[in-house]
């Protein structure tokens, strides 16, 4: 009997709750019992990872998806970045960065590849979305999460691992500018399209907030890898780079809501699919862009940005939550009658 395609959708489900709970850590200030917290969801993101990756085993891949494969890499690498800070296990943490890192570059190639060929074989344009950035997002977590690990290297690799994460910051950086391009051409002369993929329009966040979160993160560990000119000039960047880069993406989160609210307002409604999650982990880039660079400046008004945002992700995590679990509970009824 063949085994139902692979759902990359499972593996967002992991992304968007470790983001809940690696971005706590992130926030300004302290809280009590947040860390605890942060550790149990943490805990439930590494279930559903191993969960989601036992199920992926041997199942076939639909072609109509492979945008979304994206997610498994970051899935990895979120876990991992928690398990850094969340249990004694360095080695789990650098297993599952690695992982992530030499799959993510793979998608970054093989999935707009698949794209092309398959545009090329059916004979018309597919309809772009913001599910078309996922396959080039890895690489920018690969830089965020990897510059934490750099300390717990070998002081003879450390240089060139620092390196190694610009590098994948510009992979990540360029493909995605110009993939936003082409996607703010589509709305201004298509409009958003199906009400199914309005959340993806979120998705443009997650290389926004991830690129400064990364530009901060890296910045911080060239203090102790690089010359003091170029460790200097690292820092310089986070910011100088940081700051614009943030306000694009405070931009793209207000025009991302109007169309949400409004397409939810119409009178088809804003379904739910697996596309909510894009709901959680691209808006916990940007709460922990903007700690870093609270972080970085002792800036009130960043505190207060992060904390912000971080009760928008927690209450669009809850919420997402809560109609997936609606969402199977009404499936797994479905099925038993019919197998009745």
């Amino acid at each position: 009997m063949d085994r139902a395609p692979l759902r990359p959708s499972e593996f967002s489900a992991v992304m968007g709750t470790g983001i809940v709970g690696n971005a706590a850590l992130a926030l300004p200030g302290h809280v009590p019992g947040l860390h605890a917290s942060a550790a149990v969801i943490w805990v439930v993101a590494a279930a559903l990872l191993v969960r989601a990756a036992v199920g992926a085993v041997g199942r076939p891949l639909d072609p109509a998806t492979a945008p979304v494969l994206g997610a498994v890499p970051m899935a990895l690498m979120t876990v991992g970045a928690g398990a850094l800070h969340f249990t004694p296990y360095v080695g789990v943490a650098v297993a599952l960065w690695l992982a992530g890192t030499v799959l993510g570059l793979v998608t970054a190639v093989a999935v707009p590849f698949m794209i092309t060929v398959r545009s090329e074989t059916q004979g018309r344009e597919p309809e772009m979305t913001g599910a078309w950035l996922m396959p080039v997002v890895p690489p920018m977590v690969s830089a965020a999460t990897g510059a934490p690990l750099i300390a717990h290297f070998p002081a003879s690799v450390r240089p060139d691992a620092l390196l190694a994460c610009y590098a994948l910051f510009g992979i990540s950086l360029f493909a995605a500018v110009a993939i936003i391009g082409q996607l703010w051409g589509r709305l201004l002369h298509h409009g958003p399209g199906e009400p199914a993929n309005v959340p993806t329009l979120w998705i443009v966040l997650g290389p926004l907030g991830q690129s400064v979160t990364a530009a901060h993160a890296l910045g911080a560990a060239a203090g102790e890898v690089l010359p003091e000119r170029y460790a200097a000039g690292a820092e310089v960047f986070a910011l100088l780079y940081g700051v614009p880069a943030l306000g694009f993406a405070l931009l793209w989160l207000a025009f991302a809501a109007a169309v949400t609210l409004r397409t939810a307002r119409s009178g088809g409604g804003l379904p739910f699919t697996p596309a909510w999650w894009a709901f959680t982990f691209p808006v916990g880039t940007c709460v922990t862009g903007a700690a870093g660079l609270a972080a970085q400046t002792g800036s009130a008004v960043f505190s207060g940005l992060a904390i912000t945002l971080y009760l928008l992700l927690v209450a669009a995590w809850a919420t997402v939550v809560a109609r997936t679990v609606a969402a199977r509970v009404r499936v797994s009824g479905l099925r038993r009658a019919t197998a009745r």
